[in-house]
């Protein structure tokens, strides 16, 4: 009986971040890209261990990160509710080891750090 709840919650993380990955597309395409990324933030998956979840809200967030190209306006539209969510995020990012990926999020990280403190 535990795995089915499982599956279903699995079936309902992965129905939310679709539809957000939709909306997130449509503010890219708005050029909004602050306000893709707080939707990509938003609601991040509960503390799942299934890293399906995980990877699934990753891709979403990811494609948000890619998008900002004034960093410092960032943080000036962002609220400091999405600091701690952004680093978890930054982090990910730094350990794909992809160079545009990694030169994104530590050009992120340099300003988080700078607005938000160690």
């Amino acid at each position: 009986m535990a795995e089915l709840v499982e599956a279903d919650n699995y079936e309902a993380i992965v129905t939310r971040i679709e539809h957000k990955s939709r909306k997130i597309e449509s503010l890219l395409k708005q050029y909004k890209p602050v306000e893709a990324l707080k939707t990509a933030l938003e609601g991040s998956p509960p503390k799942t261990k299934d890293e399906r979840c995980k990877s699934a809200n990753w891709i979403v967030v990811h494609r948000a990160i890619m998008a900002i190209k004034d960093v410092d306006s960032l943080f000036s539209a962002l609220d400091p509710e999405y600091y701690d969510i952004l680093m978890k995020y930054l982090y990910r990012g730094l350990s794909t080891g992809d160079r545009p990926t990694c030169d994104q999020c530590l050009k992120i990280h340099e300003k988080l750090t700078e607005k938000a403190g160690l």
